[in-house]
């Protein structure tokens, strides 16, 4: 199935739900709200056209691949910096590792490093930092602490 395809088949799923789409981007992709990802995450996995049946990467971008067709897509969520627009209170996305299981540690790293809460995460916690760390280094708004446990930094 191609790009333009499978975009097809999102909007005769979904409708306006499908917020914007690139077909002819290097990673052709749509865009949806965070209260539909599940949905449209389900429905990438389980339509017998589709079967996208691995999640290849969470990075603010998923990478979704189909082992059984051989096609791959790109599903992106547009955050706001902050939930509410409420400084210090991170962006909520849900987890898809009720889809995937592959996006456990990918969701674990993107929050980490990025600051993105997954709600319904098993086990949503910090995968390269240590547990104490402030903050989410990838963050534009990241100040790096002078000091770490008695070691100064730059």
């Amino acid at each position: 199935m191609t790009s333009a395809e499978i975009i097809q088949a999102l909007e005769q799923k979904f409708g306006e739900k499908i917020r914007a789409k690139k077909p002819e981007a290097m990673d052709p992709h749509v865009v949806v709200a965070p209260s539909d990802l599940l949905d449209v995450c389900r429905f990438l996995r389980d339509d017998s056209r589709l079967r996208f049946d691995l999640l290849h990467c969470v990075s603010g971008v998923d990478y979704l691949q189909s082992f059984t067709h051989r096609h791959r897509f790109v599903l992106k969520v547009i955050l706001p910096r902050w939930k509410d627009d409420k400084a210090g209170v991170l962006p909520e996305v849900p987890s898809v590792t009720s889809l995937w299981r592959s996006a456990d540690w990918h969701e674990r790293e993107v929050y980490d490093l990025s600051g993105v809460w997954f709600t319904g995460h098993p086990d949503l916690k910090r995968i390269l930092l240590a547990d104490d760390w402030v903050g989410h280094p990838l963050r534009k708004d990241y100040e790096f602490p002078l000091e770490y446990h008695g070691i100064r930094g730059r």
